[in-house]
């Protein structure tokens, strides 16, 4: 099923769309995909909460990647609600957005790790702000503390929409669209497959 509000017969009904889409190479793609994930660092985390199945989002800063760039990994308190939603459904989306609009949207599928050699490997002491020393000598947020576990978020699929254009080369194409009633070229707008993340995956792997 889909939901359509009208007709507009042999003409694009989203002009933006048809504009910015772009399918380049994949090492294109990913790379660019990588490239801003890195630079943005936060998103946000939606999970479906255990009790009710709504969905809540949580700011989450970037621990680590895996996966040749595309899996990504971020460190969380075990005791937290999002663990609880995750294991419940491991389904789960990142958004990740900067200032000047751009965005990138990733779908996959969540892991908890608790394996204290893969905590160790990715773990920062800025931790110990976040998690707290609880004083008993095994909760002091410290990367034998149980509490620190990994979240690993397969990517299953992805989209973006990173500028083409320089913040000014940008805006002078958005007036001239708000001038004439046509949809700006300003974005890289790009989709990247389930199947196209496997093969970049097997890709860094050999």
């Amino acid at each position: 099923m889909s939901f359509s509000n009208t007709d507009t017969g042999d003409k694009p009904a989203d002009p933006y769309t048809q504009k910015n889409l772009q399918d380049p190479s994949l090492k294109d793609k990913v790379d660019d995909l990588v490239d801003f994930v890195e630079k943005s660092k936060f998103c946000m985390m939606t999970t479906r909460i255990a009790s009710n199945g709504l969905l809540v989002s949580r700011c989450m800063a970037l621990a680590a990647k895996e996966g040749n760039g595309v899996d990504l990994l971020f460190h969380a308190n075990s005791e937290s609600g999002k663990t609880d939603d995750l294991e419940s459904d491991p389904d789960i989306n990142l958004a990740f957005l900067n200032p000047s609009g751009e965005w990138a949207s990733i779908s996959g599928r969540a892991s908890l790790i608790t394996d204290r050699s893969v905590v160790k490997k990715y773990y920062s002491t800025a931790l110990k702000a976040w998690i707290g020393d609880l004083g008993d000598g095994k909760h002091d947020g410290g990367p034998e503390d149980p509490r620190i576990l990994v979240i690993k978020v397969n990517a299953k699929t992805a989209q973006y929409a990173i500028a083409r254009r320089t913040a000014v080369g940008g805006f002078v194409e958005f007036a001239k669209g708000v001038a004439t009633g046509q949809a700006p070229e300003v974005n890289k707008l790009r989709h990247i497959s389930e199947e196209e993340l496997q093969q970049w995956r097997e890709q860094g792997s050999k």
